[in-house]
């Protein structure tokens, strides 16, 4: 998703704004439906190992990065239902600069948190491998 969301915020909501009025309404529609067939499974997929990783503790002392992971997802989760979607939903009947201006600038709490999210499972990976059986 670090990847995808930095797509989002440097290539594609850059691009709305050069969609033009008459083709706006069809266009933000179908961004809509596009983008939650592809991020909506592995958001629920996050969402799931991030909460399973709290309960199961690999190694000592990796406890308090899986929670950072934790509170992480929970900033992108709020993020997205209380400040993107709104706006989306508000570019649903047309090109709206304003809501438009919201959804970048708001976007980066996303892009800077699971950036951050990549960074903490990295350490991690690197850090607190986990016990093979």
């Amino acid at each position: 998703m670090t990847g995808v969301i930095w797509f989002v915020q440097v290539v594609h909501y850059p691009l709305l704004a050069g969609v033009g009025p008459q083709n706006y309404p069809a266009y933000q529609q179908q961004h809509e439906q596009r983008t939650g067939w592809v991020v909506g499974p592995v958001m629920l997929f996050e969402l799931a190992t991030g909460i399973l990783l709290v309960f199961y503790v690999p190694q000592r002392g990796s406890h308090l990065w899986l929670t950072v992971n934790l509170a992480l997802l929970a900033a992108i989760w709020l993020s997205t239902f209380f400040l993107q979607v709104p706006q989306h939903q508000r570019l649903d009947s047309g090109f709206d600069p304003a809501a438009y201006h919201f959804l970048v600038v708001s976007n980066w709490i996303r892009t800077v948190a699971w950036s951050a999210r990549s960074l903490v499972l990295f350490y991690l990976l690197a850090n607190c491998p986990p016990k093979v059986l």
